[in-house]
Parts: structure tokens; C-alpha cells; sequence
């Protein structure tokens, strides 16, 4: 057996290889290995791999390796990320790295005061990570200089696509120094991502890791063919009243709405142990949420794709697929965040009948039939729907309108004398000319001297 290579393959200054040690990283991940060689010779480069495989290492080691101190107060590495809670996590992951050296990481992030945010990154730094929006708007304010980036790192940019952040990534590119190096990671390769890629990359490298492998070896897969919305959350209580088998449970939601209406409607029973995250909760809710199940405060977590999307939680014992995702990516995304570190996961997808077909492509894609279990016999079958499960009538019949049937009249008839006049307009002049009639010519009037 071929052994793994570790961390001294890349022979990291000696600042980088203590903070490495620190963290207790032994082995690089495939990613890693792939794109240390490429971002050291200054390519472009697009990474393809899936949350948890070690992405913020393997663009921020090589970068980090021949990055000097410097006294300028505008940053040299610009890091753009979807979320608040990326940017926190990948600014706390940059200063474990950066332990031993003298470089300042700032995070900026919309849904906290941007005057506060524009006086941190007016003090200098050499590294920010940021959200495309709010980062714009400090550019457009003035508060924050881009003339001296370096390196451009785009993580997560399929999201970011989806959430409708392309035109603030294309004005950035913009404000942009065209001397740069361009790194960009996305978990999908769409065709918004081609696109982007094609517009703004020179010649890139590709690395893709694969989405399968590990996943499939270290998690059991299980499901539940179960009715509706109401019935789910039902299971769902008898399910995780099991303290000792469900520890630490990450529940995936395809809408804020239902995150909002499972929490509603089972929260009760597990009020002391269950928060939920999406966008619309406030900046302290979410992160309060996130430090929380992180430190075993909460063990169940209820979150939308785009939320939890690049947060990396450690020792998930069971992920809970609400709802059958459309594209069998985002399933593989969603199970990912168990079975981590050659532990073994658990993932449970519960499917209605209308997701179904979803569930078979998901199967098709993996090559793996994901077994079924029976209903509990103590399972309560709701027969409420939620309104997105009520079937749609065809049309509206509006309440204004007289039901009483109209009798069409004739189409056309005679006009009356008075409405067949013609508006000639000066019609003055006609009566003149008709009065006076033309005056003769002089050859009308040589004719009429010789008649």
C-alpha cells in the first residue's frame, strides 16, 4: 500500500510548517497536492471539489508561502466568499495559519454596521475575505482600495451565482488591477460558472476532485417514503427524541419558509437543544446558532442549503434530507458533512411521492440504491398540507365578474347622417374655392379671346 504524503512534500517556511503542526494536519488532501503546484507557478487556477475536502488550505498555503511582510495599508489578498458565517470561519482558519507571521486578516460581511467595517479595513490589512456585496459597497465609498490586490480568490461562486451576486462580481472585476492571479472554487461546474470563467480567466488550470469515494464508503444511507410536509416533521420527533443515537443532527430545508415551519411545529419538543439558520434570521441569531451546535450547547440544527454551504461542523453523527433536493450535487453536498475523518455518518432522506423521481436520479447518479425503511407504527399520518403541497386550481374566477351570460349585439350597422360628415379641416377654404371657383390663367384667357 502506497504510503500518504505529509505536509513536508511542500517544504513550508517555517512559520507556516509551526501553524500546520499546531492544527495537527499530518496528511494534505488530493486537492491540496493538486493545486499547490499550480498556484506556486502563478496560474490561474479552478478547482472543482466539495465542502470539507480542505479548500482554504489549498489556496491559502501556497499563497501564504512566499507572502512578506509589508508596511501598506492596502490588502494584497482579496478572498470573496456567499456567506457572513464563510467569512468568519475562513478569517478564523487564515489566523491560525498566519500565527507566526505579521499579517492582519479583516472579514467584512453585510448585516453588520458598514462604518465600523470601513474604519477596520482603513487600518490596513494584508488579507480580506468578504461578501461580494458589502465589499462593494465599502469600494464604492472609498473605504476600501483594491489598486494593490495581488491574488483574487473566489470560493463558493456557484452559490454566489445562485443568490444573484453576478453583478457585483463582474463590477469587481472591474475595479480590479488586470496584473492579477485568479483563483476560483466551486463545488458544481454550471453553466453560469463556464460562463464566468470563460469572461474573466485567461487560460486556467482545472483541478476536480471527485464527489464520490468517501461519502458512500463511510456513510449509511437510509430513507422514508412518507406523505407530506406535517408527517415528516411527526417522524422527525419520534426520531430524534433518541439522544444517544442522533448527537449531533444537521437537518437540511430547501426554503427559509420551511425551516421556519419545522421549527414552529416540532421546536417545542426540543426547544433547549434546536435552533435554526437561514438568511433572514439576524447577524447575532445566526452565529449564535453556529458557535452553538459547533460547541455542543444545541445538537440538532435546522439550515438551508445556501446558509450552511462551506461551513465546515465537525463530528455530524446524522445529516436528515427534509426535502429531496432537485440536482443529486446538493445531496452529495448536504451528506458530506458526516462520515468525515474515517467516522462513520448517517444521512436519512425523507421523500413524498412527488420527490420520488428525484430520489431515483439521485440513485442513477451515485450508482447506489439508498434502501427504504418502514414507517414506525406509533407514526402520526397527517392529512394538513402546507400551502406549496395543496393542489393549484387551473384558474381564478374572479368575484367581480357578472356571472349572468351577455348577449352580443349587432357587430355593425347604418351610421347615422350626422356621423357621416368627414372632418376636412379649414373647410372655410373649400366654400371659397367653390364660391369664386380658380381664377383663369393668362392661356385661359387666350383661349377664351380667340373663341
Amino acid at each position: 500500500m502506497e504510503e500518504m504524503p505529509t505536509f513536508d512534500i511542500f517544504e513550508l517556511n517555517r512559520p507556516l510548517q509551526n501553524a500546520v503542526d499546531d492544527l495537527g494536519f499530518e496528511h494534505p488532501t488530493p486537492i491540496q497536492l493538486e493545486a499547490w503546484p499550480l498556484i506556486r507557478g502563478g496560474k490561474n487556477v479552478v478547482g472543482i471539489s466539495q465542502t470539507g475536502t480542505g479548500k482554504t488550505l489549498a489556496f491559502m498555503l501556497p499563497l501564504l508561502q512566499d507572502f512578506k511582510f509589508s508596511k501598506q495599508i492596502s490588502p494584497r489578498i482579496l478572498v470573496i466568499v456567499p456567506t457572513r458565517e464563510l467569512v468568519a470561519q475562513i478569517v478564523e482558519e487564515i489566523e491560525k495559519l498566519t500565527k507566526y507571521m505579521s499579517h492582519r486578516i479583516v472579514g467584512v460581511y453585510g448585516g453588520a454596521n458598514i462604518s465600523t467595517q470601513a474604519q477596520d479595513v482603513a487600518q490596513g490589512a494584508s488579507v480580506v475575505v468578504a461578501t461580494p456585496g458589502r465589499l462593494y459597497d465599502l469600494v464604492l465609498n472609498g473605504a476600501l482600495k483594491l489598486k494593490a490586490i495581488q491574488k483574487l480568490v473566489i470560493d463558493e461562486v456557484d452559490v454566489m451565482l445562485d443568490l444573484g451576486f453576478r453583478f457585483q462580481l463582474t463590477n469587481i472585476f472591474d475595479l480590479l488591477p488586470e496584473r492579477r492571479q485568479n483563483l476560483m472554487f466551486s463545488a458544481t461546474m454550471t453553466s453560469e460558472v463556464e460562463e464566468l470563467i470563460n469572461e474573466f480567466f485567461i487560460a486556467p488550470e482545472f483541478i476536480s476532485i471527485e464527489l464520490s469515494g468517501t461519502p458512500l464508503d463511510n456513510i449509511e444511507q437510509t430513507s422514508y417514503s412518507v406523505p407530506n410536509f406535517y408527517t415528516k416533521a411527526n417522524l422527525l420527533k419520534i426520531l430524534l427524541k433518541d439522544k444517544e443515537e442522533f448527537k449531533k443532527t444537521l437537518i437540511f430545508v430547501a426554503s427559509k419558509k420551511s425551516a421556519d415551519r419545522l421549527y414552529e411545529t416540532i421546536g417545542g419538543h426540543f426547544s433547549s437543544r434546536m435552533s435554526v439558520i437561514h438568511s433572514n434570521k439576524s447577524q447575532n441569531a445566526r452565529f449564535g446558532a453556529v458557535d452553538a451546535f459547533e460547541k455542543g450547547r444545541i445538537n440538532i440544527l435546522v439550515a438551508t442549503d445556501v446558509v450552511a454551504r462551506g461551513i465546515d461542523f465537525a463530528d455530524i453523527s446524522h445529516v436528515i434530507n427534509l426535502d429531496t433536493p432537485d440536482f443529486p450535487e446538493n445531496y452529495m453536498h448536504r451528506i458530506g458533512r458526516t462520515g468525515r475523518a474515517e467516522k462513520k455518518g448517517h444521512s436519512i432522506l425523507l421523500f413524498t411521492e412527488v420527490e420520488a423521481e428525484h430520489k431515483e436520479i439521485i440513485e442513477g447518479w451515485m450508482d447506489l440504491k439508498i434502501p427504504e425503511l418502514s414507517l414506525p407504527e406509533n407514526l402520526e399520518i397527517s392529512n394538513q398540507k402546507t400551502p406549496e403541497e395543496r393542489p393549484k386550481p387551473k384558474y381564478q374566477k374572479s368575484p367581480h365578474r357578472n356571472s349572468k351570460k351577455l348577449e352580443p349585439g349587432k357587430a355593425f350597422h347604418e351610421k347615422k347622417d350626422k356621423n357621416k360628415k368627414v372632418n376636412l379641416g379649414n373647410s372655410w377654404k373649400f366654400e371659397i374655392a367653390k364660391k369664386y371657383k380658380k381664377p383663369k390663367t393668362r392661356g385661359d384667357k387666350g383661349q377664351n379671346l380667340q373663341k
